[in-house]
C-alpha cells in the first residue's frame, strides 16, 4: 500500500498505486515527482549536514511513463555554501521521463518577516467531498481524499491528502509527500470533459516560500485555455496555516473529439 518499492540503490518500481488519469497503464506523473524530491533530499543529506531548504521546483515532463521500475540520478549543477542548484533526472528503460532542476537554499530565522498577500481558502473540514474518481480513472486519483469548492469549470479552491506513503519503508519528508501531490492541480477543476479535449501539462514549476506542515495540501486553482492550443493551470499552494507558494502548469490542448 505505497506509491513506490525501492527495489535497488536508485531504482523504484511503481505500484498500481501510481496508474495514471490519462491511461490507467501509464503512471500519474504526481508521484514520480514527489519521488524526485526525496532523492534530492536524500542526496543533499548525504553530502551536508547544514539543511538547505528546497525552494523552486522546476519539473520537466519529456514522456509518459508505464508502471513500472523506474531508476533517478541525482547531480549538483551549481554547488554553494549557502545556495545550490540540484538536477534529478527519472527514467525508464534508458530513457529521461522526467527531470527536476531544484534551487536549494541556507534557512534562517524571518519569523519577524513572515507575511504574505494571499488569499486563504477555507479549511478542509468547512469544504464538502469530492470524489474526483467521477471524472478520472487510475489508481492514483482513487488513492487521494479530496475537499472542493468549485467557483466554475476551471475555477476552484481544494485539498488533497493520500494514507499511502510515498516510498515503501522509507522516511519522505512533508514536502517530498506534498510534491506529490502537486501534480493534480491541473484535473481538480476541469474546464472541459477530458473525454473531450485532452489537456496533459508538460511542465510543472513551484515557488516555496515556506515548508508545508500538516496532511493537507491545499491549492487555489485557475485553468485557462488559450486559442492556439495552449493552456496554463495557475495555482496558489497552502498547508493549513495559509499559503505557502505558488505553481504553475504549461498545457498541450488536444481535441479528442
Amino acid at each position: 500500500m505505497t506509491y513506490f518499492e525501492r527495489v535497488g540503490g536508485s531504482a523504484f518500481r511503481a505500484t498500481g498505486h501510481v496508474s495514471g488519469a490519462w491511461d490507467p497503464a501509464e503512471q500519474h506523473i504526481a508521484p514520480a515527482l514527489g519521488l524526485l524530491v526525496h532523492v534530492v533530499e536524500l542526496d543533499r543529506d548525504a553530502r551536508r549536514d547544514d539543511g538547505l531548504v528546497l525552494t523552486r521546483l522546476a519539473f520537466d515532463i519529456l514522456g509518459t511513463i508505464p508502471v513500472d521500475v523506474v531508476e533517478t540520478t541525482v547531480r549538483v549543477v551549481r554547488a554553494g555554501r549557502t545556495i545550490e542548484l540540484v538536477e534529478a533526472t527519472l527514467t525508464h528503460d534508458g530513457r529521461a521521463a522526467v527531470i527536476l532542476r531544484a534551487w536549494l537554499m541556507q534557512p534562517r530565522d524571518t519569523t519577524h518577516l513572515h507575511a504574505a498577500a494571499l488569499p486563504r481558502i477555507n479549511p478542509p473540514a468547512d469544504m464538502p467531498v469530492w470524489d474526483p474518481s467521477t471524472v478520472w480513472p487510475g489508481g492514483f486519483v482513487a488513492s487521494a481524499d479530496v475537499r472542493r469548492e468549485q467557483a466554475e469549470p476551471g475555477r476552484a479552491a481544494f485539498w488533497a491528502r493520500t494514507p499511502l506513503p510515498l516510498v515503501e519503508g522509507e522516511p519522505v519528508s512533508p514536502l517530498a509527500g506534498a510534491a506529490g501531490l502537486f501534480d493534480m492541480a491541473n484535473g481538480m477543476t476541469v474546464r472541459v470533459d477530458p473525454q473531450v479535449v485532452a489537456f496533459p501539462n508538460v511542465d510543472l514549476t513551484a515557488h516555496l516560500f515556506a515548508a508545508p506542515r500538516g496532511e493537507w495540501i491545499g491549492f487555489d486553482t485557475t485553468v485557462c485555455f488559450g486559442s492556439a492550443g495552449v493552456g496554463v493551470t495557475n495555482s496558489v499552494i497552502h498547508d493549513i496555516h495559509g499559503p505557502i507558494g505558488t505553481m504553475s502548469q504549461i498545457l498541450t490542448l488536444r481535441p479528442i473529439r
